[in-house]
């Protein structure tokens, strides 16, 4: 727990101690100065707090009325807030700060950070030593963001401290840097699978995952806003932070070790997802980034690898899948249900649509778009911005996937009639919130596959175009699917439909 500390609280010096005390948490009141270390010791920062000045903290007001004293027609700066990056109304939004200045004076951020660094210091992120001759440490700051539930209210405020990793240089600082994450194909399939066989999906957080990584390379940084060093001295990384080049790989890297002595082994076809085989049963474990499902039928193997990963990191036991990854699961007796409503009210909500209209359909038929359709529109930002958002939708929405191909064609230089198509792809989908994915527990788990392809269809190269692309059934629960664009060009109709089913084989 963190501490709570009063608002006349005063700045605090950091003095590093001797190897065999424990760093002391947070104190109140400045120590006596001591002289630099002679060797390297762990140091136990503190973080500086500055006196509270109260400030609101949920949806913010600019207010334009002069103050009474000051000569100069100013606003109070604690009363304003970012502007939304893409200009879209900021609807339900709380005041996120975009520097360390502006969170240090807001109470729910003050702790936010020290959560962080108490995290930090628990890990043993790093010591203090020496600046070493002819070295440029890298720089850090604060993140801010308000997480949220899956009906939106606020869960927590994160103060995450993110080190700038593009100051890193390469063979000095870093080398391998790629960590695999689970396929939204692999999610899909292992609720499909949990569903055929009735085993109940848990979930589980990483607190600070990527802090449990062991860094291999001699990484510098200057030490973060709020936290004092005796002069002469610098931050050695000896764990991960955020922000670093190589420190989703190493956090992989720990985990990997960890759930691999307890008896798993990565799957062939997903290096993220663990299998455990026993006389017993048969555990899953599938990790995207922080967040792990854990699954099986094994039900004592699973409690025991929970409090095993409890004893290695800081972990949050979530209970049954709910939430997973911005989609929305909700468990029956008849089957798992997967959809996107929340992200689809947000997502209709910064689009700026001022009409209540719907469209049956999201694409007219037989449409052909081309790149000269239109003007171009003068600020392509907004386009770019919610044909990105509709990609990430078509993880639960395979009725989308068609259009967002095409739209998705149009991101470099959109014209207005790109645009308005664009618009018809959310009017159906506001039509259509309500529906979702189904994976049913009476469904056989055997593979079905689809596929099709249209010869000639592109008026632009005359390449052949997949029309619905393949589509891939667990049964009856649809696991994967694609809309793409072929590369080679097919000279005849049945070439096009061969090169759908390798792909939709593939």
């Amino acid at each position: 727990m963190v501490p709570s500390l009063p608002s006349d609280s005063t700045e605090i010096t950091h003095v590093p101690t001797a190897p065999p005390i424990q760093p002391p948490p947070p104190v109140l009141s400045s120590p006596p100065p001591q002289p630099p270390p002679p060797s390297v010791t762990p140091f136990p920062f503190h973080y500086c707090r500055r006196s509270r000045v109260h400030s609101p903290i949920s949806s913010p007001t600019i207010d334009d009325s002069p103050p009474s004293s000051p000569p100069h027609n100013l606003r109070d700066r604690s009363t304003l807030h970012a502007p939304d990056r893409y200009g879209f109304p900021n609807v339900g939004a709380v005041c996120e700060p975009s520097s360390y200045q502006e969170a240090v004076n807001i109470p729910v951020w003050q702790d936010a950070m020290s959560a962080e660094l108490l995290a930090l210091q628990r890990t043993g992120t790093w010591e203090v030593v020496p600046l070493p001759h002819g070295v440029n440490p890298i720089t850090c700051k604060w993140v801010y963001k308000v997480k949220t539930k899956a009906d939106g209210s606020i869960e927590r405020y994160k103060a995450r401290l993110v080190a700038r990793g593009f100051q890193q240089s390469y063979g000095r600082d870093y080398e391998e840097t790629f960590a695999p994450v689970a396929h939204m194909t692999t999610v899909r399939t292992l609720i499909a699978v949990a569903a055929t066989r009735s085993w109940t999906i848990s979930q589980m957080d990483v607190k600070n995952a990527f802090l449990h990584g062991d860094l291999h390379e001699d990484v510098y940084m200057h030490p973060p806003p709020g936290v004092e060093l005796p002069s002469g001295y610098i931050c050695h990384l000896r764990r991960a932070l955020y922000g670093l080049k190589q420190a989703p790989r190493a956090w992989f890297e720990r985990f990997s070790s960890v759930v691999s002595a307890a008896g798993f082994t990565p799957s062939e076809h997903d290096p993220a997802l663990f299998v455990h085989t026993s006389p017993r049963g048969r555990t899953l474990i599938l990790l995207y980034v922080d967040d792990m499902l854990i699954t099986g039928d094994d039900q004592e193997y699973i409690t025991f690898v929970k409090e095993h990963l409890c004893d290695q990191f800081m972990m949050s036991d979530l209970g049954s899948l709910s939430y997973f990854l911005g989609i929305e699961i909700d468990s029956t007796a008849a089957g798992y249900y997967l959809s996107q409503s929340k992200y689809i009210q947000d997502l209709l909500a910064r689009s700026g649509l001022t009409d209540a209209w719907s469209a049956a359909t999201p694409m007219e038929l037989n449409l052909h778009l081309k790149s000269s359709d239109g003007s171009p529109l003068a600020d392509p930002t907004r386009y770019r911005h919610l044909v990105g958002s509709l990609v990430y939708l078509t993880a639960t929405r395979p009725d989308i996937a068609y259009a967002v191909h095409i739209l998705s064609q149009f991101v470099s230089a959109p014209t207005t009639v790109h645009y308005a198509h664009l618009l018809r792809v959310l009017r159906y989908l506001r039509g259509t919130i309500s529906r979702r994915l189904f994976y049913a527990t009476s469904s056989q788990p055997m593979l079905h596959a689809y596929s099709d392809a249209t010869w000639a269809s592109d008026h632009a190269d005359r390449r052949s175009v997949t029309v619905t692309g393949y589509c891939i059934f667990l049964g009856g629960s649809p696991i994967a699917w694609k809309s793409k664009r072929q590369t080679a060009v097919s000279r005849s109709s049945a070439e096009a439909e061969l090169r759908a089913l390798a792909t939709t084989t593939a």
